[in-house]
């Protein structure tokens, strides 16, 4: 039997499956990837919305990684909405700790809506210790608003906000379209190397969980040893499958067919 690599999702639970935890181990699965988790929160949400978060203290989120990391290494980190600065400093010391690669941060800041999810002490944090020890980052446009403080307006404006992101943090970095600018086109910035990687516009709005799933089949890839720019590639063509399917679930915005191509 060959040697089957491994992910770790690091991010909120989702009870309706469709993004989180649950989106992340999916898509792991999906890329035969043997995915495990820490829960930085529980979440009561479905399609329509988030009606409870309950999160786990520092210390149990320190055991979970100790946990991971002293067992089953994982070959790659995906780290999503993590809401309070004492868990972004845990998360942190234990990749620092543990000598952490192939780290995939989605910085969860900014709900569709245009909603905060996150405290600015959250953001400040998020920025000095996490941002850095990133390979890359998958902000989309408002989130790369808030990290940049610049306004994003069309297509140059997102290359300027990734090139300026790179500077600050030293990570690639994956600009993401969509939010009603620039269709589904995504701006990867690697200092030496930028793309532009075309994406085409499903029609469905059952896009719940679109982010965390990205974020973890890009994960996923660089856990096979994948460049960033081969495993952005191959992560568009695999949320373009999923929101291809037309899976309808739910009464609002439904989720993703993450197993898509399995059957």
């Amino acid at each position: 039997m060959s040697e089957i690599k491994t992910a770790l999702t690091i991010a909120g639970s989702d009870s309706s499956g469709g993004a989180g935890i649950q989106a992340d181990i999916k898509t792991m699965m999906a890329h035969g990837v043997y995915a495990m988790s820490a829960v930085t929160a529980l979440t009561a949400q479905n399609t329509m919305g988030v009606t409870g978060i309950m999160e786990v203290t520092p210390e149990f989120l320190a055991m979970q990684l100790d946990a991971v990391f002293t067992d089953i290494p994982p070959d790659a980190v995906k780290i999503g909405m993590v809401s309070s600065g004492e868990l972004i400093e845990v998360i942190a010391e234990k990749l620092v700790q543990y000598e952490a690669h192939n780290i995939v941060v989605d910085p969860v800041m900014v709900a569709t809506s245009g909603a905060r999810l996150i405290s600015e002490e959250a953001v400040a944090v998020l920025k000095k210790r996490l941002l850095p020890l990133a390979a890359v980052i998958t902000p989309n446009i408002p989130e790369a608003e808030v990290l940049t403080g610049k306004g994003i307006q069309n297509r140059e404006d997102m290359e300027q906000a990734a090139e300026q992101i790179y500077r600050e943090y030293h990570c690639s970095v994956l600009c993401k379209g969509g939010h009603s600018l620039n269709d589904a086109c995504d701006f990867l910035y690697s200092g030496s190397e930028s793309r532009w990687f075309a994406g085409r516009r499903i029609d469905t709005s059952n896009t719940h969980g679109t982010g965390c799933t990205l974020s973890s089949a890009i994960a996923s890839e660089l856990a096979k040893q994948a460049s960033i720019e081969q495993a952005v590639g191959r992560a568009k063509e695999y949320i373009s499958g999923a929101l291809a399917d037309g899976m309808d679930l739910g009464k609002g915005s439904g989720p993703l067919n993450h197993a898509y191509s399995l059957f």
